[in-house]
């Protein structure tokens, strides 16, 4: 049984991605074209870089003209390639790469991520619409709509702070689009990137303007705190 589980382990392993055999329907490969590679990828860890269709075929459920035609097609969709190497004795010798399949799957995961990337800024931004028809209680004209895509695309101002300094100007009850963009400006200027320091910084002003209100409160001044972003 001890030379049994011995053998067994000096067989060794290979590490494959876990991605591969997610997304390998996505890169058109069959079951067959992915053992085949496998295998490769196997022999290559064990010593043998160039196995013949013999040793791949002896190895899988297909015959060797049809493990000839499967390599055949591997290399020429770009999945497989055989390179030329040369030993220590200058000995020229050809080997298979499965380095195309590796940045083959990169490239796909890389898409993917961008896709899912594009699919939730899209949703944020139909989110971020829908926010400032709801506060301003109708739907946004064509100019106010623009206004709101170039505080996205030409300043680079998150979606989340966009909201930020809307729930700011509503708060100061001065609901419109030149006080919110100068918000955004004063933040920008100040480098304020996230809701927290957005948050910060409006507290830090109501604080200011708390004790403002009090000092004035002999001269019959209102006492709600209001920060006027448009007298900065």
């Amino acid at each position: 049984m001890k030379t049994m589980l011995l053998n067994w382990l000096e067989q060794g392993t290979i590490t494959v991605p876990t991605l591969l055999f997610a997304e390998y329907r996505k890169l058109n490969l069959t079951e067959i074209e992915l053992v085949l590679l496998l295998n490769i990828l196997t022999f290559i860890e064990k010593g043998n870089p160039f196995p013949t269709p013999e040793e791949l075929s002896a190895r899988m459920t297909v015959t060797i003209d049809e493990c000839n035609d499967s390599l055949r097609r591997l290399i020429q969709r770009g999945y497989l390639e055989i390179i030329d190497e040369y030993s220590n004795e200058g000995i020229r010798y050809e080997k298979y790469s499965i380095q195309p399949l590796w940045e083959k799957l990169v490239e796909l995961f890389l898409l993917s991520n961008k896709a899912e990337q594009e699919v939730a800024k899209k949703s944020e931004e139909t989110d971020l619409y829908t926010s400032f028809e709801q506060e301003f209680g109708r739907p946004l004209s064509p100019f106010e709509c623009e206004s709101l895509a170039m505080w996205m695309d030409d300043d680079h101002h998150d979606p989340i702070i966009i909201k930020a300094a809307l729930r700011e100007a509503v708060m100061s009850g001065k609901l419109n689009f030149r006080y919110i963009d100068r918000i955004l400006f004063e933040w920008k200027k100040n480098g304020i990137k996230t809701i927290e320091q957005a948050k910060n910084h409006g507290r830090k002003f109501r604080q200011y303007q708390t004790q403002k209100g009090k000092v004035r409160d002999d001269s019959n001044q209102p006492t709600v705190p209001f920060y006027n972003w448009l007298d900065q």
